[in-house]
């Protein structure tokens, strides 16, 4: 089972086989009430169908019989793969071993999370020292009967004397934060509550913390609201919420986002405004002594995020005249505020930078692999921190007076390992690595590039075992995408995938545009009217597949989560002949209405308005929801969702599943598999993670050819 083998000519034999692919074909769906409803946008009407699935299934009877309905075929359909279970097993096998989060150091002590391998949450721990023995601080595991309420961040006060931490319930984006004593393992009566997309940052005195937060919700709008009025506040210890103080709001702007961090000095506050997903912000610089507060970064053009800083000097990313960022600084002590370039543009893209023991610390992507750069604070180059290979790393934290800092590598055959760093020597230490059950090296991580549609050249990661590789035969492969946001798909370890290539298939990642891995000009060329390039981008790698022989032509698989989602619908509708099955995980799906949910507001940097014209053109042009091929025949689909995902609403993927089952797409199955008790991702317990990755992997193996019964 789950050898390193050649599954040649599988899909064949599949259809070959008596009765074999008959059973699998698409069942009969539940009956899904249409109505009569359609909006006129700029002249034309758009049906809208089945828009009563928006309403929230923890309130409306019908849509909660729905998805039972739905989820009562789906099961049954999924439980029917051959070697759904064997799959399933051998994920949980890969999925047990020992796992850390990197560890921060505060007062002598070292906080980090542990998962011993198979705990459905990963638990909070602490040292005396770095050598000292682990004391459990707060095991989220005994927070809830279904293990689905988990520990969604925390921080220690700078003496590491208590730890502020953060409750997540469901898999909701709503916060609750708590406050814990350190030596006594007693939780405060400080609570906090209606937290959403808020870091959380202690005074250095540790006499309170700041926070943002949205006011409260009407009675059933939890999960469904705009976010609107979102406010920076600060909590003292000791006192209740209701006696927080407002730091910072903007009441005439009730749209924007605010996040607060207290500077390495401990004498600021700098506010970080932002009115969508775009990095375009403006900051705030206020003097926690006497409130006074300056704008530091006016007008929303460009980004700027602060890195630490020394003494009066502050330094800050940006791409302010760098598409790729650099590293400026601005003296505090100077009446006119001046920014002065540290570490020019660079021919590769700036991820990030931290300050550490007079360090500057720089992230770079290489064609979307990490590259670690020193350099003092004068800007001139110490050296680049030696990595074990092509993946990713992160982390690098650490005090500005201390040189330690810690970091993690992980790449698609490495589970993630911890190393402890030395800024000050370059001395780099194993200080948590995994014993797995597979070995890494029978895997082969490969770089390769393709041409899409436009002439634009992409890459892609390609990885397989090493006995499929030099047989250099097609294998059903899976095609994994996003495409949006600015966000960078990098190589990373899932015990899923590893499965998939155990039974001989192969595992891709494409880096399109729409994503951050070439900087703000990749980003830009993927998103708004240019969002189509997405797509081709993805169609091209699928293409690229196939003409290279990597897979055959009825054994591609495409998966992609959230904006990937919206990749997944948008080129099944486009390119239907060419995938042999998908996934399309929490996707946004109705591309006229997404902006009238919780935080699909902030989308339109990426989309654009719905009502506007020319935007509303594009979007109608792309969207899964309105674009289902009636009389075509479409790959095999599962559409996954969650009933408590409040980021994007499950109604989207009602929707569009919806859509799909009334409309004529040939034999094979459009299927919804519904989540319970689960969000958009974060916090889902890793039995729950390990059963749909097993369906989802399952259902994608079938139809593409890919044996889990040898």
């Amino acid at each position: 089972m789950f050898r390193n083998t050649l599954l040649a000519g599988a899909a064949a034999v599949l259809v070959a086989s008596p009765g074999y692919a008959q059973d699998m074909t698409a069942p009969e769906y539940p009956e899904t009430r249409a109505q009569d409803v359609a909006d006129l946008q700029f002249g034309e009407r758009v049906a809208d169908p089945y828009r009563w699935l928006e309403n929230d299934v923890r309130v409306d009877e019908e849509v909660a019989d729905w998805v039972e309905r739905q989820n009562a075929v789906t099961d049954a359909f999924l439980a029917r793969i051959p070697g759904r279970e064997a799959l399933e097993q051998r994920i949980t096998e890969l999925t047990d071993y020992e796992r850390f989060g990197i560890p921060q150091e505060a007062g002598g002590r070292y906080f980090y999370t542990r998962n011993n391998g198979l705990q459905n949450q990963s638990v909070l721990y602490m040292r005396e020292g770095l050598d000292g023995a682990p004391r459990q601080l707060i095991d989220p595991n005994e927070w809830s009967d279904d293990d689905a309420t988990a520990l969604a961040g925390w921080s220690p006060t700078k003496d590491g004397s208590k730890i502020l931490y953060a409750i997540q319930d469901g898999g909701s984006d709503w916060r609750t934060v708590k406050v814990m004593d350190v030596a006594t393992g007693e939780v405060l009566e400080d609570t906090v509550e209606w937290v959403k997309f808020s870091g959380l940052d202690w005074a250095k005195d540790g006499s309170g913390f700041y926070y943002s937060r949205f006011p409260a919700t009407g009675e059933g709008e939890t999960f469904q609201a705009l976010n609107t009025d979102h406010t920076v506040y600060f909590h003292k210890l000791g006192t209740p919420q209701s006696a927080d103080t407002v730091v910072f709001k903007t009441p005439d702007a009730p749209e924007l986002n605010h996040f607060a961090q207290v500077s390495d000095d401990g004498a600021y506050v700098i506010v970080t405004s932002s009115s969508g997903t775009d990095d375009r912000y403006e900051v705030t610089l206020i003097d926690r002594a006497t409130g006074a507060a300056r704008v530091i970064v006016p007008g929303f053009d460009h980004s700027y995020s602060y890195v630490g800083n020394v003494d009066g000097t502050f330094f800050f990313t940006t791409n302010d005249g760098a598409p790729l960022e650099k590293v400026v600084k601005f003296d505090l002590a100077e009446g006119d505020l001046t920014w002065e370039t540290v570490i020019p543009e660079a021919k590769e893209t700036l991820g990030g930078v931290s300050l550490v023991g007079g360090k500057l610390v720089a992230s770079y992507l290489v064609d979307a692999k990490s590259k670690i750069s020193v350099f003092d604070l004068a800007g001139n180059p110490v050296r680049e921190v030696a990595l074990p290979g092509i993946g990713t790393a992160g982390g690098f934290d650490g005090d500005t007076e201390g040189s330690e800092t810690f970091y993690y590598f992980t790449s698609y055959n490495r589970p993630t390992s911890i190393y402890r760093y030395d800024v000050a020597t370059g001395d780099s230490e194993s200080w948590a690595a995994p014993e797995v059950k597979f070995n890494p090296d029978d895997y082969v991580v490969e770089q390769k590039f393709y041409t899409s549609k436009d002439g634009t050249r992409v890459p892609m990661f390609l990885v397989r075992s090493k006995a499929v590789a030099e047989s250099g035969e097609a294998v059903p492969t899976l095609l994994y995408g996003y495409g949006g946001f600015n966000i960078s798909l990098t190589p990373g370890f899932s015990p899923s995938r590893l499965a998939w290539m155990e039974a001989g298939g192969a595992y891709v990642v494409a880096n399109i545009r729409g994503g951050g891995e070439y900087g703000k000009p990749w980003h830009d060329g993927g998103r708004l009217l240019n969002k189509q390039n997405v797509f081709d981008d993805f169609i091209a790698a699928g293409e690229s597949l196939i003409a290279e022989g990597i897979t055959p032509e009825d054994g591609l698989a495409i998966q992609g989560g959230s904006n990937g989602g919206l990749l997944v619908g948008a080129v099944a509708n486009q390119r239907p002949d060419l995938f042999a099955a998908g996934n399309a995980a929490v996707g946004v799906m109705d591309m006229l209405r997404f902006d009238r949910f919780t935080a699909g507001r902030y989308w339109v940097d990426d989309y654009g308005y719905p009502n506007k014209e020319e935007d509303f053109k594009n979007l109608l042009a792309y969207s899964p929801y309105h674009n289902v091929k009636d009389g075509t025949d479409y790959p095999a689909l599962l559409v996954t969702t969650a009933d408590t995902d409040d980021r994007v609403v499950p109604g989207h993927s009602f929707k569009y599943t919806a859509a799909l089952q009334a409309a004529q797409l040939g034999d094979k199955p459009q299927l919804i598999r519904i989540e319970t008790r689960a969000g958009h991702g974060s916090g889902k317990p890793t039995d729950k993670a390990i059963e749909e990755a097993a369906d989802i992997l399952g259902f994608l193996a079938y139809f593409t050819g890919l044996d889990l019964t040898d």
